[in-house]
């Protein structure tokens, strides 16, 4: 009894699997078309991202001014490291947007 319950179960899954492929692609529509609105979408935020990258990126040299500062101001020796990570961080930021830019061709 177990397995002719089992089997129904296996069919009726089988054909409800069936229908909902073939809906599917019935009702599917061209991918050129979604591809290129896509592209379009995501070319008109790119210049918007650009500019944030730029602005996290000041924001992260401002940061890092003041605690190089904070650092200098109390004694600590260790300055140099710390001036070079808060500034290789701004650097990095603003090189990878630039890069992304021209790579992109956007």
């Amino acid at each position: 009894m177990k397995k002719v319950i089992e089997r129904r179960k296996l069919i009726s899954g089988t054909i409800c699997f069936v229908l909902v492929l073939l809906t599917a692609s019935a009702i599917a529509q061209d991918g050129n078309a979604g591809i290129n609105e896509a592209n379009t979408k995501v070319r008109s935020y790119f210049a918007a991202g650009v500019n944030l990258m730029y602005a996290v990126g000041a924001i992260v040299g401002l940061i890092g001014a003041v605690k190089v500062y904070q650092k200098w101001n109390s004694g600590d020796h260790d300055t140099g490291k710390v001036a070079a990570a808060w500034f290789g961080s701004c650097v990095f930021l603003v090189i990878v947007a630039t890069v992304i830019r021209s790579f992109f061709g956007v």
